[in-house]
């Protein structure tokens, strides 16, 4: 895997999807550009769109409102992976 300081888009899929993998993400068999993320305190549903990475941390905000935040590719994969893995 290229280093984590390296712009996400700089990564190959195959690598972007065994990064997910490792972050304890789910592939959805159906969509195959979203995964599904369950820790203890909180899930989210993540989509690898065309020019972003955009997470749905559900039920996570006031009154159980999902939050929705997106990530440019041009972002490193480390500093994607602080934003999206510490939660909401």
């Amino acid at each position: 895997m290229l280093p984590s300081n390296k712009p996400l888009y700089s990564h190959p899929l195959p690598q972007i999807e065994q990064w997910l993998k490792e972050q304890g993400c789910q592939q959805d068999d159906s969509e195959l550009h979203c995964w599904r993320l369950q820790k203890n305190s909180w899930q989210a549903e993540i989509w690898l769109d065309i020019e972003q990475i955009t997470v749905r941390y559900i039920q996570a905000g006031e009154d159980g409102q999902d939050i929705q935040r997106s990530f440019k590719y041009s972002l490193s994969r480390e500093d994607i992976q602080e934003a999206v893995f510490s939660g909401p």
